[in-house]
């Protein structure tokens, strides 16, 4: 499908809070490297396209970028490429973080934050970016049974003012109720995708809808591949439908991902210009009823 003239806005929005986003958003993850994220062999991504890519997503009408400052390569920051790229920040511009998990200077990953931890972790988001607060901080949960002394500590800093929103990752049901006794939960972000999605994630999908809370799916188009990204191709139903529509697979992967109800963001990332207006451009992309079913059928 052609790309060149197709914005965000062409997804739709939903409300973060009291914030409005563009359902297709921008993932920085892959900002910081080449190849793995955040595998020590990758090689640093090259700075100035990566600033690029940044503006680019503004010019293509993305408002919502998912970022953390564990997000780094020996090089590299996203927070600081994203700080670099973009501020003085447009006004409509929404940057989720997230805090939990730690990575030491090295890249090698520990256990997750302790709840006093998390203010700093906070405030290193808050520094890298340039902001005085955060519009929405989600909590990676990292194999917590409970979530309550974390979230609650995130609670204290959306009451001090440090944070305006604050959203889950990463969750159970009942996660997400355990943190919504605590403090408004305004999104839900956790593994989602075609042929990553189990009967589990379908309720906890749909219940978001029910309670008007985002559900935000990474690895939307990696699916599977995970950290590795998608493979090359793709099942007979998925390039089927693909060259019905003149678009690749990871567009079809994209927007049936949209199709899953309006509460459903997407923040797929890319180093790469070209990815970019293409997955933009995805956001305008309709699939009929029978394609749905048969995409989702035969996962």
């Amino acid at each position: 499908m052609a790309s060149e003239t197709i914005d965000a806005t062409a997804s739709g929005s939903w409300k973060l809070g009291d914030l409005t986003v563009n359902r297709l958003g921008f993932g920085a993850m892959r900002l910081t490297q080449i190849g793995k994220a955040f595998s020590a062999d990758s090689p640093s991504s090259d700075r100035s396209r990566s600033i690029a890519v940044l503006r680019r997503a503004i010019d293509l009408g993305v408002n919502h970028i998912d970022t953390a400052s564990f997000y780094f390569s020996p090089l590299r920051s996203a927070n600081e490429l994203i700080n670099r790229a973009l501020a003085p920040y447009p006004e409509d511009l929404v940057i989720t973080t997230k805090v939990g998990p730690v990575r030491d200077a090295s890249g090698a990953w520990r256990t997750p934050a302790r709840p006093d931890e998390l203010r700093g972790q906070v405030e290193e988001n808050l520094r890298q970016l340039g902001r005085d607060h955060l519009d929405v901080v989600n909590l990676r949960v990292m194999g917590q049974d409970s979530v309550s002394e974390h979230f609650g500590a995130l609670a204290e800093l959306r009451e001090a003012g440090l944070v305006r929103h604050l959203g889950v990752s990463g969750v159970t049901p009942e996660h997400l109720a355990e943190a919504q006794a605590i403090a408004p939960v305004v999104c839900v972000q956790n593994r989602y995708g075609i042929d990553a999605h189990s009967t589990d994630d379908d309720d906890l999908l749909r219940a978001c809808g029910e309670m008007g809370v985002a559900f935000v799916p990474f690895f939307a188009i990696a699916g599977v591949g995970r950290e590795q990204g998608a493979s090359a191709g793709g099942d007979d139903e998925l390039l089927a439908v693909a060259r019905a529509h003149g678009a690749t697979v990871a567009q079809v992967r994209l927007a049936w991902t949209l199709h899953q109800g309006p509460h459903v963001l997407a923040i797929p990332g890319t180093g790469d210009p070209d990815h970019l207006a293409a997955n933009v451009a995805a956001g305008a992309l309709r699939l009929s009823r029978d394609e749905l079913a048969g995409l989702t059928r035969n996962r």
